[in-house]
């Protein structure tokens, strides 16, 4: 399961990444058939208070391609809140599945 992390336009700090994998890490709990997680931060322009932008997408085999996209004050909160969402998609998903 590979997970690629892109900064646009700026350079994303080690102590980012580690976060960033650390969060993604807990999508594994909820779907184990995950294949690719690609995660793009950029700081949208112009500068404002809630700039940062992060987007998250995974593929799984069991689930197709899911997306979250969130812009906050930090890439940190952003991230977590698209994990959140992406959380909220893959238990929706499969409360579909076991309906049908």
């Amino acid at each position: 399961m590979s997970t690629r992390i892109q900064s646009v336009n700026f350079e994303a700090s080690e102590q980012l990444k580690a976060f960033i994998q650390k969060k993604i890490a807990k999508l594994a709990q909820y779907d184990d058939k995950i294949l690719t997680k690609d995660v793009y931060l950029k700081v949208v322009k112009p500068e404002t208070v809630e700039n940062k932008n992060a987007e998250i997408k995974i593929n799984s085999s069991q689930l197709g391609e899911l997306f979250a996209e969130k812009t906050t004050d930090t890439f940190e909160q952003s991230i977590d809140e698209c994990v959140e969402a992406l959380i909220r998609q893959i238990k929706k998903h499969k409360e579909k599945k076991k309906n049908n």
